[in-house]
């Protein structure tokens, strides 16, 4: 059996637990997560928690991209004092609070006619824990719309390491507002070990997996792969492995790099984050950076690639720092359509 390595500190399930009881809700942790490693495999575990361990990481030399600006914190400071001082800080935070509703019309092929106008709700990239007024925003806008399934693309905590407690909070005052069923994956900013506190939460994390959704006696097949930006851990063969080709399926990957291999893979729909449109852009939307090694028509918004259709959101929240500039966030109405035969 790997070692699991639990966080240090009060975990999220042991806050406000009388002194006696914390060591029933430990015992309880270590069980959920002895589970979770025999449900994604042992060498899908021992990658995970072995990359989450070595600090080494934290700054370079691992991932798809060689810099990580998320993990050097020296240089979130230079930004911040920077954008202080030519006194655009203040805009920039109002910036990253203004939440836009955007939708995107999706038409499929093959899709069923009972799934014609379903909507899937995706949030993305929401760092719960970089702004404690975040949430009560995004609440607002979650209050204005109305979708039939929500899917969350990764990217819950801010850091990409340490406690997560802040951010499975956060994330526990937002799930009242959501409509299920909801599934999310996990993005590079996220533990392994957040999944049993965000599934007591009753969000399905598809590690790998995938998933049926049936609506009005027709059904399509939603999977979900681990993050392949930080960790690599992505496994496209078990994703859809039980996925009929024929079927209509849609794919949660936290980054849109994997693109091609979804492609390839057979889905028909892919919907990702990770980029946060490159959250401080220049006018017209140019990203300074996306942080990722996919093409910049694969960053932000909607995109083809042969015959599947993608869509990667600019993201919710904020990270490193908390504005931005010519790249609202979002959170994302797919409708589903059936597309006109030729």
């Amino acid at each position: 059996m790997a070692h699991i390595p639990v966080q240090h500190g009060p975990s999220a399930s042991t806050l406000g637990t009388p002194r006696s009881q914390i060591g029933v809700v430990v015992d309880r942790q270590t069980v959920d997560l002895k589970r979770l490693e025999k449900r994604v495999g042992r060498v899908h575990w021992q990658q995970r928690v072995g990359i989450e361990a070595d600090h080494a990481t934290q700054i370079f030399g691992r991932g798809r991209t060689f810099f990580h600006i998320e993990n050097w914190y020296s240089i979130h400071t230079v930004i911040r004092l920077t954008l202080k001082a030519l006194g655009l800080y203040g805009r920039g935070l109002r910036n990253a609070a203004a939440i836009q509703i955007r939708h995107n019309d999706v038409f499929l092929p093959h899709l069923p006619k009972a799934f014609d106008g379903f909507t899937l709700l995706q949030l993305s990239d929401l760092h719960l824990d970089m702004d404690e007024d975040y949430p009560a925003a995004l609440i607002e806008r979650l209050r204005q719309i109305h979708y039939d399934a929500c899917v969350m693309t990764g990217d819950f905590r801010a850091k990409t390491y340490g406690p997560f407690d802040a951010a499975i909070a956060a994330l526990a005052k937002v799930r009242p507002h959501l409509r299920a069923p909801i599934y999310t994956i996990l993005g590079n900013h996220d533990s392994i070990q957040m999944v049993p506190a965000i599934e007591r939460l009753g969000i399905a994390t598809l590690l790998n997996e995938a998933v049926t959704l049936e609506h009005g006696g027709a059904r399509i097949h939603l999977a979900g792969i681990d993050d392949p930006h930080y960790y690599q851990v992505d496994n496209f063969d078990k994703a859809a492995a039980n996925i009929p080709p024929e079927e209509v399926s849609i794919l949660l990957s936290h980054s849109p790099e994997t693109y091609r291999l979804a492609a390839h893979a057979g889905f028909d729909l892919m919907l990702s984050g990770h980029t946060h449109g490159g959250q401080i852009c220049l006018p017209g939307g140019i990203a300074l950076m996306t942080n990722a090694d996919c093409p910049r028509a694969f960053c932000r918004g909607a995109w083809r690639y042969h015959t599947m259709q993608g869509y990667t959101s600019t993201g919710s929240g904020a990270s490193v720092v908390g504005v931005r500039f010519n790249c609202p966030p979002e959170i994302t109405l797919h409708h589903l359509r059936v597309a006109p035969t030729q």
